[in-house]
Formats: C-alpha cells, structure tokens, sequence
C-alpha cells in the first residue's frame, strides 16, 4: 500500500500477470511510410463540468451491472468513489533500482519504510514487457500519483517524469494511444468507459518528448544500453553469416 499526498492508492496483488519477448531497442524507430494501425495523440481535451453526487451515483450504478468479477466502484458518503484499474506496463527500456536489496515485508509496508533509500548503490534491469498491475484508486488519485505508486511498488528510483500513462482506445480497427495530463483522474475515465477494457485500457510507457537525452540516463542505464547494442550487432552479423552460407551450400549444390 503506498500513502500519497492526496487521494488513495493501495497496489493489490496481481490478478494476472502477462508476460511477453519483445525487440529490446530503447530507438525510435523510423517514419515508415506503410500506414500502420498504432496511432499516438497528445492532443489536450477540453474537461467539462465535474458531474454531481447524484450522476456518479448512477454511473456507478451502471458500471457495477456491467462487472462480471468482484471488481465494483463503490461510491463513499463524501462524494468521493473507489475502484480498480489495470495499468500494463510496456516500458521498453531498463529501469534504475538499488543493488541487492530485500523484498518489501509486511511490517516495511505498514511502517512505510523506503527501502530504496537504504543503499546508495544501483542497478538496471528490465521490467517484463507488458505485465499487467493492478491498482485500487480513489476518484481523487491523479495520474502523477498513479505512476509514482508503480515506480515505489517496484523500487524504481528513476524520475517520475522519465514516464508517462497513457490511456489506450480501440476504434474502426485501430489503437489509439493517448498521453494522459498528470492532473487527471484515471479512475473516472475507468468509469466513463465501463468495465470493458477492450474498450479502454491503461498503459505505462517512457516519456518520449523527441530525441534520446543521454544524460538523462544513469551510468547502469547507459552500461546496459552499450551490452544491448553489442548483443545485436553480434545476432546481426551471425544472421548474416548464416543467410550467405545456406546461399553458399544451395550454389555448391546446384553446381
């Protein structure tokens, strides 16, 4: 469970876990001209009037018809509503955590002990590409709450500005990603959309804001990246080698 300044945010256990290989180039890839079916926006959406008690109450209502599991919304005497969503985590690059560190016990979550700050010492790894987390919210938890919440569960030490949330639509055949403001509430656009999440669903990603900012990254990060880089290269050349020696043995073959 992680407090944070306002709202509430509790990481429950894992209802599923996805876990999936993935090309680890941390690259932007180049414009293909090949229109394709991912489409990022980061167009800003004007909010309109904060609904009434009264309308959330029934919103409420109406999505915890729409739920086939235990995970209803319930709405509290203040106005205010709790509820679940699933963020997958699609972080293409390794993430900064302290060294040897233990796992989190009961009593370290209960006293709130930070156990990143109990070593000085770090190192990067990579978080499983597209695991799905599950978070219990208010209706008060921001997105920057949300994101700092995933990065203490998982002892990343990393600035929170390195990612952003993103809130993932299917339309017309096509994905469409859009980046979320650090202001809003996830759990109400959870409530808008319904249960559904083919219909919306939450994704973590890096903060892409143009071109690689090298200094950004921590001497670990760039370590990894040099180790990465080096492991292609020797697949790219030992591809390439096979592709001429099967031409070779076809040719010698045919003569």
């Amino acid at each position: 469970t992680c407090s944070m300044s306002s709202g509430y945010c509790s990481l429950d256990e894992d209802l599923e876990d996805c876990f999936f290989t993935a090309k680890t180039s941390f690259f932007r890839s180049a414009p293909n001209k090949v229109p394709t079916k991912n489409v990022t926006q980061t167009v800003e959406e004007e909010k309109p009037e904060p609904p009434s008690v009264q309308e959330i109450k029934q919103k409420i209502e109406k999505y915890n018809a729409k739920v086939t599991n235990c995970l209803l919304m319930k709405l509290n005497d203040d106005g205010t509503y709790t509820g679940f969503i699933k963020v997958h985590l699609k972080l293409r690059r390794p993430v900064t955590v302290p060294a040897g560190i233990r796992p989190q016990s009961i009593y370290d979550a209960l006293k709130e002990v930070n156990l990143a700050e109990m070593t000085a010492k770090r190192t990067s790894f990579y978080l499983p590409l597209d695991a799905i987390k599950q978070l219990h919210i208010s209706s008060t938890t921001t997105v920057s709450e949300v994101i700092q919440g995933l990065l203490k569960k998982f002892l990343v030490v990393d600035n929170p500005q390195k990612f952003a949330l993103f809130k993932e639509m299917r339309k017309d055949g096509q994905v469409l990603l859009q980046k979320l403001l650090l202001s809003e509430y996830p759990l109400y656009l959870r409530l808008l959309a319904g249960p559904d999440t083919d219909v919306l669903s939450f994704v973590l990603k890096e903060n892409e804001t143009g071109e690689v900012e090298w200094d950004a990254f921590s001497i670990p990060e760039l370590q990894n990246f040099l180790m990465i880089l080096d492991k292609e290269e020797k697949d790219k050349i030992q591809q390439v080698q096979r592709k001429y020696e099967k031409f070779k043995q076809k040719l010698q073959q045919t003569l």
